[in-house]
This record gives structure tokens, C-alpha cells and sequence, in this order.
């Protein structure tokens, strides 16, 4: 169950290295800022060593591949996908997160958490790798909406401040909310093209285009990349991130999560563009967020504000020049992908320096700076000219592109006029709000709340200047420092042979060289006018999206209320009473069509089974009938457990018999346990239409449940069960079929139950860790000491159920038993401890962390299930070695049984943290 393609090591490993920071971080729970930032700062740095090993044969037009598949049936693959386009914004992603680290570690005060915030940071780069390297829709998918969450951490990192948590919330939602239509845009593209796999789907776009659903799949990819990366009108969440540390700010504005949207532009641009329904809207997208962002960007009255609203212009510019569809607009969009990146993060650098040094943000109090750090001035002036596109610089260059490109729009609807007057009008916007980030340095005094502005530490300034030094070295030398960078990322996203370009300082007089000029005289014309008119220090009005954000939200809310007011009750039985009526319905619909009865006879009854069979009838009634009495009901409901156990027995099912009769011990006694904080008898009903409604429904439902079983037996049986039976043993190494389901063939799904055993443990630990016995405890139910004949046996019973566990544990894969029952065993032995000996006694005889146990229990069984990836098998596919130790003999060993460990260890960890908080309650009554 493998296909292996080219399978490079350093592939998987530059994809792997942030996820194994982020993992070793999680296990360094006393490591401080130096060690976090090392560890971080380690994965990035081996990310990109894998990346540059792998550059010559990327830069050879080579495409490195690696596929592991893992839910072929629906065409989901661990595809990984390397090009020339992937290879440059992996870089991007590594390069900068780098970068990113170092500065970091000078920028987080003391008392903020480092460890939380690498840890955060490397999963954010790992998430973001994902995006640009896989090769399977799907996949691609998954890491997209890890980005979202990751992003959705590091933005309300500083989880204390309002404005932190209310960005961090809308960034997820509105990015989340992208995602699930991107979802289902990939769903209707993989339908059309027949996979999902990358190059399938970039080889058809003939087919796509030709389909009836290309319309709603382009509708949908779209509206995932629009509001990912802050597109109008989803551009307002972008500002409301700046509350997130100036490092995570500087990251995700130049090389991802904003990226990820014009990234997707650029790699489905060979299937999806081409089209006027492409053209315009993804051009007419771009044009306005182009305007509205750098407008919007002259009038912020924050520098980090300013940086993102300019962000938004800037990625609408990219995605105008996508829109356009043309070979050449496309380079042009890559190139100015690279040097946004490059000037857009070492000028938010350059603002959390400034912020840091001098404790403010604000333009209205940032005056004359220049005198004070003036290396940070010289290159927060440097990368302001790049974004403002002047020449010698980078972003001239691909400025000037732009201007190029937008001379040869198609002639539709006048947009051959439209594009080139206003991006001439958004690059003055672009030289205004420039010209006011750079004023900051010069005239007056700073008004400081931190004392006398600085210089920062030496090496917080290092990665603004590495960042600043490429600016100045491809806006002089652009052939020499970024020509071979930049085809090989073209030519990867465009699919086919590049067009001719020449990349230079000077091209001559020409038009886009008068449109630039203009730009450049514009808006500093247009800076001064405002500046003498007093306009720029008004406070910015509010942003119309963030009120109709809010005012969506509010409405939502007050549907919800209304609802929940309307239907909500606060008795559980109405919620039951609802979901039971619901499947009567749903059964009685499909039952509408025909008889129930199939054409075959149904399993033949014994003496034996008639008999436990009425006695679990008659146990179920004496429930219903003496429900008030709730010690009798409920042991009279264990009874009902108990004949379900004996009828598994009798029908030669030992294991689920085994299960069953655990399973019926152990919620009995916990049961028992907790009708201690109840009355001992239930309050009479007196409502006779209510008692007729539950008649009803409980007559409803045996009924049909009866019907359904009847069903089933009576038709042609067409069960799994023989090729399970033939297989178990050749293919999953165990003679216990049923054990060799659970933990092999239908492995995940044990781990998702086993995950719902863990949460519900902690659920019920966190609810009765806050309980008050005062309140809880009836009166007159003092603590009564154990017997002394129940604590010898609990002393002689608990190294019998250990052994008993072990027993059932080990030979679990070949006879009945196995991780869940051998947990089952043990918990009830320590149960018999805990109340033989008291809480008190017990705990001290286990000092053990309960919650520690499902947690490993947990991580366990992931690890085992990624274990098969590193030999190339689907996730959780299990290996049976056999090994001949001397003295011992053969050893037969399956990599099954430490999925099982974490089986037993979840189990065990969440009955037996229900257990201990349910003793302590009794220790801590009023009347103990």
C-alpha cells in the first residue's frame, strides 16, 4: 500500500525540521528565551540547508517528488512537490523565518512566554512549507487551514489585550471561513480533473474550463485566496493582526500566511486562468484592493497600521498582475513577490525597533529619530524608498514591470485606460504613505515614554540589515543577485517556457518610465498638501469592514440567543427526548418503503438464549418501573449489561463479552459512587402528559431498534468479516481478529475514540475538580471507614489484577484480551484499592498524574501511527518482526502493541482521574 517517487530525503526533511522544533519545544518546559530561539531558530536553519542541497537539481528544471499514499479512496496522498515557484517561496519561508528568529529573541520582553511563542512560530513555518511543497490538492488544504490556526495563536499571543484577541478572532474566521470554500473549490477541481494530485490537475485546464463547474470551482479557489490574503473587501482583519508581536507581524506580512492567497494565484494559474471570467474579476479584485489599501495607508496614525495597510496595496498589485493572465504579467507578479517580501520585512523590523526603543508607535509623538539611532534610520529610509519604487532600489524595478504590464491589458470594457491611470494613481499613494513612514526620522523631537531613544542591541539589527543589504544589492545588480532566482520560480509557476525579459536599472525614456516619474512626483506632491493642510494627524475614521465584521457577529449571536431561548430547557431528558424522536422519524422514513422482514430466515433461538433473554427484558421493565428507587435502577440496569455479555458469550464473541462484562463492573461501581451526592430516591412525575411522551418514545424507539435488528438478520449477509478472518493472521500477525481490527485495520478509528476517552476523562475531572462538597454531599451521609475484610482483599485483589492486566494485555493480539481490556482489569483493582484503603492512603501508595497518563496515551499512539511513514506505509499501517534472541528463541513482536499502549494508558489515565476526584470528594465532606 505504497508508491514512492522519487523519494528525496532532504525533501522530507526541509518539510519535517520547523515541525520537530515545534515538537522539541513542547518538550522543553523549562527552556527560557535563549534555548527556544536556538531550537527554533535550528529547525529553520536546517530547513534551509536541505532546501540549498536540493537546488541544483531544481535549478536544472528538474521536479523533485515524494508520495506516500494515505487514504487512496478518496485520493488524499502525502504528495510532496518541489519546482522552481516552490523552491523560491520555500525559501522566503525559511529564510526569513530565520531572520525572524533572531530577531525575536531580542524583541520578547522577560516576562512573555518564548518557549509558547518558537513553538508557535515553528508550527506557523512548517504549516506555511506545507502550502508551497505539497502536491496534493487535499493536502494542501490541510496545511492552508494549519496556517489559519497557527496564525490565529501568534496573533492573540498576547492573549491579555482586547484588541489581541479580537484580531486573532477575526483573522481565523475570516481566513477560515476562505478555507472551507477553498475545500470545496478543490473538491469540484479534483471531480473535474479526475485527482487531486497537482500536476494532473495543472495538466488539465482544457477540461477544467470546458466544464459546467468550472464557474463555481473558480468561485470558490478565489474567495479561499482573496481572503487569505486580504483582498477587498476582505481586507480589513489584515490591520487588526498588528496586535500581534512585531516578529510574527514582520513574518506573516512578507512570506506567509498573507502570501499563501497570491501563492495559490500563481500555482493554479496554469489550470485556472486564461478565462474573462479570470480576468476580470481577479484583476478587478487587485485594482481595488491596490487603491483602497495604499489610499488607506496615507492616513493611519500607527507605523505598523501604516506597514499593513500598504501590505494590502501591495498584494493587490499582485493580483492585478495575475488577473492580467499573460506570461509576462506573471513573472512580474513572482518578482515582485521576492522583493515585497524583502522590503515589507525589514521595515517592520525597522517599527518594532522603533516601538521598542522608544515605547511608542505613534506618528503624532515620532519626531527627529535619525539623530538618535541613526543605522536603523539609514535602513528603515533604504527600505522605504524600495516600497515606494524609486529607482536603484528593488521595488523600482518591479514597480516599473507593473507599469509595463499594465500598458497591455486586453481592450474589455475600457479597462485598457482604466488599470494604467489608476495604478499610476495607487503608485503616488505608494511614494505618499512612504514619504510619511520616512518623516519619522527627521524635524523636532520624539515624544518618548521610555526615556532617550536608542540604537537596539547589535545583533535585534542584524536581520534588518541582511534584509536591506539584498534590496540595495538587486535593486543595483538585479541580473547578477536575483536573474536565475527569479526564472526558476517563474518557469515553475507558469508551466511552460518563460518570455523574453531583460532585467535592468534603465530601459530607456519610455512610458512606463513617464507613468513612474508621474507616480513618484504625485505623491510627494500629494504628501505635502496634506501635511500642510493638517490632514495627516486626524485620527483615521473607523474601518467599515470591522464594523460590518462586528455588526455580522453581533447579528449571529442574537439569532443564537433567540434560538437557544426558544428551544434550550435545563433538563437533559428534553435534549434526549428531542434526538430520540429524531431517529424514530429518520428509521420510520426508511422503513416507510417496505417491510423491514428480508427474505432469509433469522438466526435460530436456544433454551438458553430465550432464557437470558427474557431475564434482560425483565430487568430493562423493572428499570422503567422502579426508576424512582435509583440504587435499584441502576443495578437492575447493570443486570441488562450483564445478559448483553452472557448473550455475547453465548453467540462465541469472548472478546466483546469480556469488554461488556468490564465495562458493566466498572460504570456500576462508578455509578454507585456518585449516587452518594444524589437523594436515594428520584422525585415522583407529576406531569401525565410528559410521562405519556416518554411512554412514547421509549415504545418508539424499542420498536424500531427491534426492527432494524430484524432487518439485518433476515438478509443476505455480505459481511467483511471472511476477508478479515482470511487476512488477520498473514497480514496483521494476530489470531484474535477482532484485537487485530482495533488496532490495525480499523486503527484510526480506535484513535479517535480513544481521543474522545481522553477528553471526556478530563471533562468530567475539570467539572468535578470545581464540585463543593458542601453543596454536593446530602445530609447524614457522613464518611463510613471501610471493613476491614474489604481491605485485606483489596490488598491481596491488587497484585492479582495487575498480573491479571498484564496477562490480558500481552496475549491480546492472539487470544481474547488487549490494551482496553487490560486496562479495564486494572482500574478495577486499583478501584477496589482506592475504596478499601481510602482516597488518602490510595494516592499515596500511587502517586501517579492521571492526566499524564492520556496524554502519552495519546502521543503514543500518534507516534506509532507517523512511525510507518518514515518506511514509506500509509499512517498506523502495523509491522509483525519476528526475532530469535539466543536462549529465548523467536520473539514474535508487532508494532501493534505500542499502539495498544496507548489504548491501555488513555484508558486507564481517564477512569481512574474520574475515580481519584470522585474520592476526594467523599474525603472532603463536611461530616468525613
Amino acid at each position: 500500500m505504497r508508491d514512492l517517487r522519487m523519494v528525496d530525503p532532504m525533501l522530507s526533511l526541509m518539510l519535517a525540521a520547523p515541525f520537530l522544533a515545534a515538537f522539541l519545544l513542547v518538550l522543553m518546559p523549562g527552556a527560557g528565551r535563549a534555548r527556544s530561539a536556538l531550537v527554533a531558530g535550528a529547525g529553520a536553519l536546517v530547513g534551509l540547508i536541505a532546501l540549498v542541497v536540493l537546488a541544483p537539481a531544481v535549478f536544472a528544471g528538474e521536479v523533485l517528488r515524494a508520495s506516500v499514499e494515505w487514504m487512496p479512496q478518496v485520493g488524499l496522498a502525502l504528495s510532496l512537490r518541489l519546482d522552481g515557484f516552490a523552491w523560491m517561496f520555500a525559501l522566503l519561508v525559511l529564510g526569513i523565518g530565520a531572520l525572524v528568529v533572531l530577531y525575536a529573541h531580542w524583541y520578547l520582553a522577560e516576562d512573555d512566554p518564548p518557549r509558547r511563542f518558537f513553538a508557535t512560530l515553528s508550527l506557523f513555518m512548517g504549516a506555511m512549507l506545507g502550502v508551497v511543497v505539497s502536491g496534493n490538492l487535499l493536502l494542501m488544504v490541510v496545511f492552508w487551514e494549519l496556517t489559519s490556526i497557527a496564525s490565529f495563536l501568534l496573533i492573540g499571543f498576547w492573549n491579555g489585550e482586547r484588541d489581541a484577541r479580537r484580531g486573532a478572532r477575526m483573522a481565523l474566521a475570516i481566513t477560515g471561513a476562505g478555507g472551507l470554500a477553498l475545500l470545496a473549490g478543490v473538491l469540484m477541481l479534483g471531480r473535474i480533473a479526475g485527482s487531486f494530485e497537482l500536476d494532473v490537475v495543472l495538466a488539465s485546464a482544457g477540461r477544467l474550463q470546458a466544464h459546467p463547474l468550472y464557474l463555481p470551482a473558480l468561485a470558490c479557489v478565489l474567495l479561499g485566496a482573496f481572503t487569505k490574503s486580504a483582498q477587498f473587501p476582505f481586507h480589513f482583519w489584515l490591520p487588526h493582526a498588528m496586535a500581534a508581536p512585531t516578529p510574527v507581524s514582520a513574518y506573516l506580512h512578507s512570506a506567509t500566511m498573507v502570501k499563501c492567497g497570491v501563492f495559490l494565484l500563481a500555482r493554479l494559474h496554469p489550470a485556472l486562468a486564461g478565462s474573462e471570467e479570470w480576468f476580470l474579476v481577479v484583476s478587478g479584485i487587485g485594482l481595488a484592493t491596490l487603491l483602497v489599501g495604499s489610499f488607506l495607508a496615507i492616513f493611519q496614525q500607527d507605523l505598523k497600521g501604516l506597514l499593513a495597510y500598504s501590505t494590502i496595496s501591495h498584494l493587490g498589485l499582485i493580483t492585478l498582475l495575475f488577473g492580467m493572465g499573460t506570461p509576462m504579467a506573471l513573472v512580474a507578479g513572482v518578482f515582485h513577490i521576492l522583493n515585497h517580501a524583502t522590503f515589507k520585512a525589514s521595515l517592520f523590523m525597522a517599527a518594532g525597533i522603533i516601538d521598542h526603543e522608544t515605547g511608542t508607535r505613534d506618528f503624532r509623538r515620532l519626531h527627529g529619530l535619525a539623530k538618535y539611532m541613526p543605522i536603523t534610520a539609514a535602513l528603515a529610509v533604504v527600505a522605504s524608498l524600495a516600497m515606494a519604487g524609486v529607482p536603484l532600489f528593488n521595488g523600482f524595478l518591479s514597480k516599473e514591470m507593473f507599469l509595463t504590464e499594465t500598458l497591455n491589458v486586453p481592450r474589455v470594457a475600457g479597462l485598457h485606460l482604466l488599470i494604467p491611470g489608476l495604478s499610476v494613481l495607487a503608485a503616488a499613494f505608494s511614494v505618499a504613505y512612504s514619504i510619511r513612514f520616512i518623516k519619522v526620522f527627521f524635524g523636532g523631537e520624539p515624544k518618548c515614554e521610555g526615556g532617550t531613544p536608542h540604537e537596539p542591541p547589535r545583533f535585534m539589527r542584524v536581520p534588518v540589515e541582511v534584509l536591506v543589504l539584498i534590496v540595495l544589492a538587486v535593486g543595483l545588480l538585479p541580473n547578477l543577485t536575483i536573474g536565475e532566482l527569479l526564472a526558476v520560480g517563474a518557469a515553475g509557476a507558469l508551466g511552460a517556457p518563460l518570455p523574453e525579459y531583460h532585467l535592468a536599472i534603465w530601459h530607456g525614456f519610455n512610458l512606463p518610465f513617464v507613468m513612474s516619474l508621474l507616480g513618484l512626483v504625485g505623491g510627494a506632491a500629494l504628501w505635502a498638501a496634506l501635511h500642510r493642510a493638517g490632514a495627516l494627524h486626524e485620527d483615521p475614521r473607523a474601518s467599515y469592514g470591522r464594523r460590518g465584521f462586528d455588526r455580522f457577529v453581533a447579528a449571529l449571536v442574537a439569532v443564537s440567543r433567540a434560538i437557544t431561548r426558544r428551544l434550550a430547557v435545563d433538563r437533559l431528558p428534553a435534549y434526549l427526548g428531542w434526538m430520540v424522536l429524531v431517529l424514530i422519524v429518520a428509521a420510520a422514513v426508511a422503513f416507510a418503503e417496505g417491510s423491514p422482514a428480508g427474505p432469509r430466515s433469522g438466526i435460530e433461538s436456544t433454551p438458553t438464549g430465550i432464557v437470558l433473554w427474557a431475564i434482560g427484558i425483565a430487568a430493562a421493565l423493572a428499570v422503567a418501573v422502579r426508576y424512582r428507587q435509583r440504587v435499584f435502577a441502576v443495578l437492575a440496569a447493570g443486570f441488562v449489561g450483564l445478559v448483553v455479555a452472557l448473550t455475547f458469550l453465548v453467540l462465541s464473541a469472548p472478546d466483546l463479552a469480556l469488554t461488556q462484562l468490564l465495562v458493566e463492573a466498572l460504570s456500576l461501581l462508578l455509578l454507585l459512587l456518585a449516587l452518594r451526592y444524589l437523594p436515594q430516591e428520584a422525585p415522583p412525575e407529576r406531569r401525565p402528559l410528559r410521562a405519556a411522551w416518554h411512554g412514547l418514545l421509549a415504545v418508539g424507539s424499542g420498536l424500531g431498534v427491534g426492527a432494524l435488528a430484524y432487518a439485518l438478520l433476515t438478509r443476505p449477509s455480505t459481511s467483511i468479516s471472511e476477508y478479515f478472518l482470511r487476512t488477520a493472521v498473514p497480514e496483521g500477525g494476530g489470531t484474535n481478529v477482532v484485537n487485530v481490527i482495533l488496532v490495525d485495520y480499523r486503527a484510526l478509528d480506535t484513535l479517535g475514540e480513544i481521543s474522545v476517552v481522553g477528553i471526556v476523562g478530563l471533562i468530567v475531572a475539570a467539572l468535578l475538580a470545581r464540585a463543593r462538597p458542601q453543596a454536593l454531599a446530602p445530609e447524614g451521609k457522613g464518611r463510613r471507614r471501610p471493613t476491614l475484610m474489604l481491605q485485606v482483599a483489596a490488598q491481596w485483589l491488587l497484585p492479582l489484577g495487575m498480573v491479571v492486566s498484564v496477562y490480558f494485555f500481552l496475549r491480546g493480539h492472539n487470544a481474547p484480551g488487549g490494551g482496553f481490556i487490560a486496562a479495564l482489569a486494572l482500574v478495577s483493582a486499583l478501584y477496589l484499592h482506592t475504596v478499601g484503603h481510602g482516597s488518602a492512603q490510595a494516592e499515596k501508595h500511587f502517586p501517579l498524574d492521571w492526566t499524564a497518563w492520556i496524554g502519552w496515551g495519546l502521543l503514543l499512539a500518534i507516534a506509532t501511527g507517523l512511525g510507518a511513514f518514515a518506511f514509506g506505509h500509509p499512517f498506523l499501517t502495523s509491522s509483525t518482526p519476528h526475532l530469535t534472541l539466543p536462549l529465548i528463541g523467536e520473539l514474535h513482536l508487532a508494532s501493534a502493541m505500542a499502539f495498544d499502549t496507548g489504548v491501555y494508558l488513555v484508558v486507564t489515565g481517564s477512569v481512574m482521574l474520574t475515580l481519584v476526584l470522585l474520592t476526594r470528594l467523599l474525603r472532603s465532606e463536611p461530616n468525613a
